[in-house]
């Protein structure tokens, strides 16, 4: 697979990284743990060398699932976590907290779960409005200088947020929703990052799914699946974005690809410092995801895309109120 510089950093990474959230937390039970393994294994064979996990997916488990499977290959791959929330005494995350000092513990005991001795890349994985981000930068910047993280990242902040931190720290990527769904990030954050020098990651790049054309009004979701609160997930927004859904088909059958196939291809085309990190916990589905690096759309593809998607209007919010309230914008 070809490589990516995420921004001015010397951070290379393949240019389809893996979202590793689903394993373990968010679209259903966990699955089975030597299953996944396997799943990430492949994902190395296939080429992808960029794995993104956090602590509070599980809570911890999938730290733990990540370091046991990429253990034998370390020296191969980059792994990604992330801090930021607050666990109750029952382990349950409860709210943010980015404050300095809970970084640095989270940092250790992310190294512990992952068996590491450095993380490649920690990201504050959502603004805390309580904690000043210069003093958040500078955290990370101190474990930095102790050798326990190489890079700093920021998820879902607005563009002064990335500006103050990145005069503290160099921030390497910026990890924030962006797909032919949820476009929002052109306005602003990405000419911020392109001035800056910053990487990006998309995460839900497949729009949680629903553009691999796999998704109805009619599909049910597990009670653990956490679309089931997003208001973008409703049967009548479902139905009423099946055209977002016809067009990237249209180009599929076009280009003798996919549904999935063309949404990454889509994002991987925007800029050259752009790495999508699609999730699954299917070995087929993961061999589609990453044979979309080698899907080219022309100049002429873009533009029909783009001419067919202004037309368009997505329906439906893209996170629950509660979940809405955590991103700083």
């Amino acid at each position: 697979m070809q490589k990516r510089k995420l921004g001015n950093s010397n951070l290379e990474v393949s240019a389809l990284g893996l979202g590793c959230m689903g394993m373990s937390f968010g679209y259903g039970p966990a699955q089975e743990e030597q299953e996944m393994i396997s799943v990430i294994r492949a994902a190395v064979d296939l080429g992808v060398t960029f794995f993104d996990t956090a602590e509070v997916y599980g809570p911890f488990t999938n730290e733990v699932l990540v370091g046991k499977a990429l253990a034998p290959i370390r020296e191969q791959v980059v792994i990604a976590t992330k801090f930021g929330f607050h666990f109750d005494a029952n382990g349950k995350q409860a709210g943010l907290n980015s404050r300095p000092e809970h970084i640095k513990e989270v940092a250790e005991a992310s190294l512990k779960r992952l068996n590491i001795d450095a993380i490649d890349l920690f990201y504050q994985h959502r603004v805390d409005p309580n904690v000043p981000i210069e003093d958040v930068a500078g955290a990370v910047k101190e474990l930095i200088r102790e050798g326990k993280v190489r890079h700093f990242g920021l998820s879902e902040a607005g563009v002064q947020t990335i500006r103050r931190a990145h005069a503290v720290q160099p921030v390497t990527a910026l990890q924030s929703e962006y797909s032919l769904w949820w476009r929002e990030p052109e306005a602003e954050i990405m000419p911020t990052l392109e001035e800056l020098g910053i990487g990006f990651v998309p995460f839900s790049p497949l729009g949680k799914g629903y553009l691999t054309g796999k998704i109805d009004e009619n599909t049910t979701f597990d009670s653990t699946d956490f679309r089931n609160t997003v208001p973008r997930f409703s049967p009548e927004a479902r139905k009423a974005n099946l055209a977002l859904v016809e067009l990237v088909g249209r180009v599929a059958v076009r280009k003798k690809a996919t549904p999935a196939q063309i949404a990454l291809a889509w994002l991987l085309a925007q800029k050259p410092w752009i790495v999508p990190i699609p999730g699954t916990t299917k070995l087929h589905r993961l061999q589609e995801n990453i044979a979309a690096a080698t899907v080219k759309l022309t100049e002429d593809d873009l533009h029909d895309i783009e001419n067919a998607a202004s037309e368009i209007t997505v329906q439906g919010a893209r996170y629950s109120e509660a979940a809405q309230r955590m991103i700083n914008r």
